[in-house]
């Protein structure tokens, strides 16, 4: 029960800091929304997402091919 009241502890201190943190965050976000940068961000974010997603489509497939011929011998 102690490591669970740790662990609950520790989040709530990475709550707190997030939230404090937040005005911060809203600053750059116009920052860079202003010179256009953010708009850069964002196709690196969804430029990742989409490799990940390909990435992991490929290895279902090679996945669900291997438990076939595992099955019919």
């Amino acid at each position: 029960m102690n490591k669970f009241k740790k662990i609950i502890a520790t989040l709530f201190s990475f709550l707190l800091i997030i939230a404090a943190n937040a005005q911060d965050a809203t600053t750059n976000a116009d920052f860079m929304r202003s010179n256009g940068k953010i708009y850069v961000v964002v196709a690196v974010v969804v430029t990742i997402l989409v490799g990940l997603l390909s990435y992991l489509i490929s290895i279902d497939r090679k996945l669900s091919r291997l438990e076939k011929e595992s099955n019919k011998n």
